[in-house]
């Protein structure tokens, strides 16, 4: 068994309304020196067997077509076999 975690945020050039929403709030709750926040999302897929190079290339595509929008977004693809 494998889980696959792909954690999707926006680039850093695009800007993130809801990220500054929670910055402003985090400072008016007393909490100080924030200077940034960005808001993302994850995704954690888990998969009956092991994890081949066919499943990682087939996950890697679907990270960029489907999970996230490669235009405003990257992501980060992590893989954690089970033993």
């Amino acid at each position: 068994m494998a889980r696959v975690v792909v954690d999707v945020m926006l680039k850093p050039e695009i800007l993130d309304p809801q990220g500054r929403a929670v910055q402003g709030a985090l400072g008016r709750l007393g909490l100080t020196g924030v200077a940034d926040v960005r808001q993302g999302k994850q995704f954690v897929i888990t998969l009956d067997g092991a994890m081949d190079a066919d499943r990682a290339a087939v996950l890697e595509r679907l990270a960029g077509e489907l999970l996230s929008n490669p235009v405003i977004e990257d992501f980060t693809l992590t893989v954690q076999e089970d033993s």
